[in-house]
């Protein structure tokens, strides 16, 4: 099951995507403004983002641009724009794919597969992290910094895992309390917080002056990307 946000204007559209989609077993949550999409991308944490470009309030490509400042999250492309140059400009813009409106429920899902696909590829091939000092094993669920092991619970070592897969990049707190403690936990960031300021002193990191992990105030955190 994928999370899936469709950021589309046309309630329509949602409506009819939000069936497809669920028939299939995954979860949809809906946007119909760029703005709302792009702030739903950023604390929702969904796996693939259905992206209409003309929007209401700002053209999609800006909403993908900025959505590629800080994330590598899926985005396809469901546009009634069929110019070849509109699908060059949105696929060098970090699009995965981009299907054209009025468009055929099977291709569409066949487009969906690939994405999870290529998604779930993508994580898998991902064994073993190296930053600055610090090494993380995914197989030997290790961890070490200056080749010094780091004694880290499962949870700790799978939080620590999430920010530096995603280094440089922003993890929400919901991406972080889902991901790492499942969706019950969404709303736990006294929670988190506590596991944060666990791995910060194992790191020797200080929150007043980080080395390792940033502070997003009221948003989520930021690991070190180099």
């Amino acid at each position: 099951m994928a999370r899936i946000l469709v950021i589309d204007d046309e309630h329509q559209i949602r409506r009819f995507l939000r069936i497809t989609f669920e028939a299939e077993g995954h979860s949809v949550s809906e946007a119909s403004t760029g703005r709302e999409g792009a702030a739903k991308a950023a604390t929702n944490a969904p796996d693939v983002v259905i992206l209409d470009l003309g929007l209401p309030d700002r053209d999609g490509k800006d909403v993908l641009r900025e959505i590629r400042g800080w994330s590598e999250v899926p985005v396809l492309v469901l546009s009634v724009r069929a110019d070849e140059g509109e699908k060059v400009e949105a696929l060098d813009l970090g699009a995965q794919d981009y299907v054209t409106k009025p468009f055929g429920t099977r291709e569409l899902l066949a487009r969906l597969r690939g994405i999870l696909r290529d998604r779930g590829a993508e994580r898998a091939s991902l064994s073993r992290i190296e930053i600055g000092g610090l090494t993380l094993d995914a197989a030997e669920h290790s961890a070490r910094i200056d080749g010094d092991q780091l004694s880290l619970t499962p949870k700790e070592f799978d939080l620590l895992w999430l920010l530096a897969s995603h280094a440089g990049r922003l993890v929400t707190q919901r991406m972080a309390l889902e991901t790492v403690w499942g969706a019950a936990h969404a709303k736990d960031s006294q929670y988190l917080r506590v596991f944060i300021r666990q791995l910060r002193a194992k790191l020797g990191d200080d929150a007043a002056d980080p080395a390792w992990i940033f502070t997003e105030p009221g948003i989520g955190y930021r690991f070190r990307d180099a």
